[in-house]
């Protein structure tokens, strides 16, 4: 393998660097395919190339890529807030209500904090150990056992979001088609089964099925204006006061017991770990302190939007703030179900992409375990962006049906969003986040375990594990949870008699 291949920056990229490695040639060459692959769906993702320089405190990309290829700080922070600033934050208000109020809001801050020193603490690792890929340094750390427990978890967390956006989207667009169909109201269960079954038909598994995937890598930058278009709608109709919710004892409640599925909520909307190192090594002159700049900027945009959708969406509903912060708007409120189409587009464009990466795990694990061969198939003549237009092969074609067909099966059994995100936060999000990341650079740093450079590094893994245990331990018993997608809320009743000609309580 050329040194360029070695250290790509990619998402799932597993290229074995080690010398005296005891994994076999034709395994190695299994994952350098697949990270050809994964490279080339990234790069038409963010329209750059990258390069790695092998491990040095400066990494010089210009060695192969025209200087304007590279991105500046602003455009690296923009690339970067594209890939935070996603369906999680929807779920803000509702870990707010969990939470409490105030110590929610502390938490949030928290949270961001917390999340900023991982994605640096990532890099450090990466320059440490010269693997400039998330599976580069768990492989260099804990070799394949590192790179089995990453697998696992990578393919836990699009998979959950795959499960979260079956659920907006059959929340959402059911919404919507009682406003043009009024007399559906009265049957919202079978409707919202109905949406999720023709949307997966429909939309999903055909999209997931197609081969040229990276135009649908752009939907980044189309969900970013979507969120922002409805926190406009979220503020607006704080400001208008048209929801007028009558205050209970916990409205305004400084502090709740719920804080640990909280917690997982919003680690999942700062969650992008799994971009690091590709805007990293798309930055022009990437240094450690430059990418330290990126990250403050980035989060601190991102913790904003998440504080904007906290505030006004918890100022509007209190108590009554739920999973989905759409849900809490009547159903024939204009703006907010234009605000329900555009999530759910961004989701529909966004649940291709989740699949792929599913797939491509799957693949992987198929052919080193089972078949004991490699991926043949994986070339750089047959990347997703060279075959424009052509279908997937059939056994591909078969591991994205069953993926596609067990996150529909499994959707309809919740209609808590709120459960899920905090679900997927809590088994994946902050394991991938904090846990990881802070036992890489514990096993590759030099200093002892009890040192100032690794103490920061322990407290982050010893507060990952602490909320991840305590948190499934306390979320699994009622996970299915006791909501409801069709309940009108009192707030909304007359509006709803009148949109259907029958009463919500019936």
């Amino acid at each position: 393998m050329s040194n360029s291949r070695r250290n790509t920056a990619t998402e799932f990229s597993y290229v074995l660097q080690r010398q005296g490695s005891d994994v076999s040639a034709s395994e190695t060459h299994a994952f350098d395919d697949i990270s050809n692959l994964m490279e080339a769906k990234h790069c038409a993702q963010h329209q750059q190339s990258s390069h790695t320089g092998g491990g040095g405190q400066y990494i010089d990309s210009s060695a192969t890529l025209d200087g304007d290829a590279l991105s500046s700080l602003p455009q690296a922070s923009f690339n970067y807030i594209n890939s935070i600033v996603g369906s999680g934050v929807i779920g803000i208000p509702y870990a707010l209500h969990r939470a409490g109020f105030g110590l929610g809001l502390l938490l949030l801050v928290l949270v961001a904090f917390i999340t900023d020193y991982s994605l640096i603490l990532m890099v450090r690792c990466g320059h440490i150990c010269g693997r400039f890929s998330y599976p580069g340094i768990m492989e260099a750390a804990y070799g394949k056992y590192g790179y089995y427990l990453l697998s696992i978890l990578q393919f836990m967390y699009p998979f959950l979001a795959m499960i979260s956006y079956n659920v907006v989207v059959g929340d959402t667009l059911s919404k919507v088609l009682v406003r043009f169909f009024p007399s559906w109201g009265t049957s919202m269960g079978v409707v919202r089964l109905g949406v999720v079954f023709f949307v997966t038909v429909g939309v999903v598994a055909p999209l997931c099925l197609y081969k040229n995937v990276s135009r649908l890598a752009r939907a980044s930058f189309i969900s970013l204006a979507c969120v922002v278009f409805i926190l406009f709608a979220v503020i607006v109709k704080l400001l208008s006061g048209e929801y007028t919710v009558a205050d209970n004892p916990e409205s305004w409640r400084f502090a709740n017991a719920d804080l640990i599925p909280a917690t997982g909520i919003m680690v999942f909307a700062f969650m992008c770990h799994h971009n690091t190192f590709l805007v990293y090594q798309s930055m022009r002159n990437a240094t450690l302190e430059r990418w330290e700049k990126v990250t403050h900027v980035s989060i601190g945009f991102a913790l904003a939007v998440a504080a904007l959708f906290g505030i006004a969406g918890y100022s509007t509903f209190r108590a009554l703030s739920q999973g989905d912060l759409l849900e809490n708007y009547c159903w024939n409120d204009d703006l907010m179900n234009f605000s329900r189409v555009l999530f759910s587009v961004s989701i529909l464009l966004t649940f291709p992409i989740e699949c792929f990466v599913s797939r491509e795990i799957v693949r992987a694990l198929i052919h080193r375990f089972v078949l004991k061969e490699p991926i043949s198939e994986l070339t750089l003549d047959k990347d997703p962006n060279l075959e424009k237009g052509a279908d997937i092969d059939e056994y591909s074609r078969n591991i994205t049906l069953a993926i596609v067909l067990s996150a529909f099966i499994i959707s309809p059994l919740t209609d808590c969003l709120g459960s899920v995100l905090e679900l997927n936060g809590l088994l994946a999000a902050i394991p991938l986040a904090y846990i990881l990341p802070g036992l890489a650079f514990i096993q590759m740093d030099s200093h002892h375990l009890f040192s100032r450079e690794k103490l920061p590094a322990l407290g982050l893994v010893v507060f990952g594990t602490f909320v991840t245990i305590l948190g499934v331990a306390v979320l699994l018993p009622g996970l299915m949870g006791d909501c409801r997608s069709d309940v009108v809320m009192d707030y909304c009743e007359q509006e709803f008699t009148e949109l259907t000609g029958t009463n919500a309580t019936e």
